[in-house]
């Protein structure tokens, strides 16, 4: 079966966005912010050098900034890793967690919007880039790789920190709860 190059465009477009909004391995952006307790935005984890906040918005930072870094010659660097963290006594307020979680959707939006562009060449960098291996292809894989990792931690700190809701249904198996929270006698 041959598949036109229009065709395995699109597959990998669409292979993009779903890696972006869903994946096949990991928890979503959202389902790892669902129904978070606000007063443990500002907790730091047992071993943890950040809290809650500071991670997701660490995540929304580098995800604007890959983005911005895609659009244009006007892009302005930024110093890693100091700018990509808010500062360690950093505290968050609810209306700010909501703020952070409101622009990483907005702009999730925007790079699925530049995905789809079907005039972009996701395999050809722009020449106002740095390295010519940076392509719009590879550089969306860094974000939706970046958000994974940082989604799958924020899941295990809740995890840890016993902050998921009881009846928490599980992202993978939609009739099992998870049963984190429960004694470790009482877990299946």
């Amino acid at each position: 079966m041959t598949t036109s190059v229009a065709n395995t465009d699109q597959v990998v477009r669409d292979s993009l966005v779903f890696a972006l909004r869903f994946g096949d391995a990991h928890q979503t952006f959202d389902d790892a912010v669902a129904d978070f307790p606000m007063d443990a935005i500002n907790v730091r984890p047992p071993n943890v050098r950040y809290t809650f906040w500071h991670l997701i918005e660490h995540v929304r930072f580098c995800q604007h900034d890959m983005l911005q870094y895609l659009l244009g010659p006007e892009y302005e660097p930024v110093t890693f890793p100091d700018d990509y963290w808010p500062s360690a006594s950093a505290m968050a307020s609810e209306q700010q967690w909501h703020d952070t979680v409101g622009a990483y959707r907005h702009d999730l939006d925007r790079v699925e919007a530049f995905v789809r562009d079907e005039g972009l060449d996701l395999y050809t960098a722009s020449t106002y880039v740095w390295e010519s291996a940076h392509t719009p292809l590879r550089t969306v894989l860094v974000m939706a790789d970046h958000a994974a990792y940082h989604g799958g931690e924020l899941g295990i700190l809740r995890q840890v920190m016993g902050l998921w809701m009881p009846d928490r249904i599980d992202h993978f198996t939609a009739h099992a709860s998870v049963t984190q929270n429960a004694p470790p006698d009482t877990q299946p």
